[in-house]
């Protein structure tokens, strides 16, 4: 894929209360969700998964937030931390539970490189659904994270890291909202999102409700 030089977060650290087992694990359309999410990280220069011991793999770098289960802000600071020196520019942000994560991931790098080009140096883009920023199928410039990061660690009253909203996060950062009309960031929260992404995997190749054409099943 043409565009600009990547390195993969992806977040597989919460509780899934909802669910009431491993999300990472959760096997969906003959894949753990985890699995799914990866795919979107193939032209990435290196991945890390956060989260828990039984999710290691010599396909990427495994870490904790700190503390466990301290949210995505943490995760994310986690994952950054335990990529390899010497940077690349951007950075992909991932939750594990979005199984159509690689479909977006050519919007995004197409996002980044046309407003980057045509607007000058922008911090980010991410999908948005329904009106709702989805801020964690995001492309983000690695510097732009770091400093973000170090923000939430230096004022005591934005609370710190552990258990942030990822909105405050990317506070004051110059990002760019891509429309996302085909519902690609919608997650696996519940065992009926399970059972509806499988069923529609199955009948359609695609979690898209109205099939490949766009029209309606």
């Amino acid at each position: 894929m043409s565009g600009p030089l990547f390195d993969a977060v992806v977040l597989a650290g919460g509780r899934a209360r909802r669910l009431g087992t491993s999300k990472p694990q959760l096997v969906v359309a003959g894949a753990r969700l985890l699995d799914h999410v990866l795919t979107a990280t193939r032209d990435a220069r290196a991945t890390v998964v956060v989260g828990p011991d039984d999710l290691a793999s010599e396909a990427y770098v495994l870490t904790r937030e700190d503390p466990p289960f301290g949210g995505p802000v943490a995760g994310t600071a986690a994952g950054l931390a335990a990529l390899p020196d010497g940077a690349v520019p951007w950075v992909l942000l991932l939750a594990c539970d979005v199984p159509r994560a690689a479909e977006a991931v050519p919007l995004l790098v197409a996002a980044a490189t046309g407003t980057a080009a045509g607007h000058g140096e922008i911090d980010g883009v991410h999908l948005a659904h329904d009106g709702r920023d989805q801020w964690l199928v995001g492309l983000y410039r690695r510097e732009a994270l770091d400093d973000a990061v170090a923000r939430l660690e230096g004022d005591p009253a934005q609370g710190g890291l552990a258990g942030a909203p990822v909105r405050r996060l990317v506070s004051g950062m110059q990002l760019t909202r891509v429309e996302d009309v085909d519902g690609l960031s919608a997650d696996v929260d519940t065992w009926q999102d399970a059972e509806t992404y499988t069923l529609r995997r199955a009948r359609f190749g695609t979690g898209d409700p109205h099939g490949p054409s766009g029209g309606t099943a």
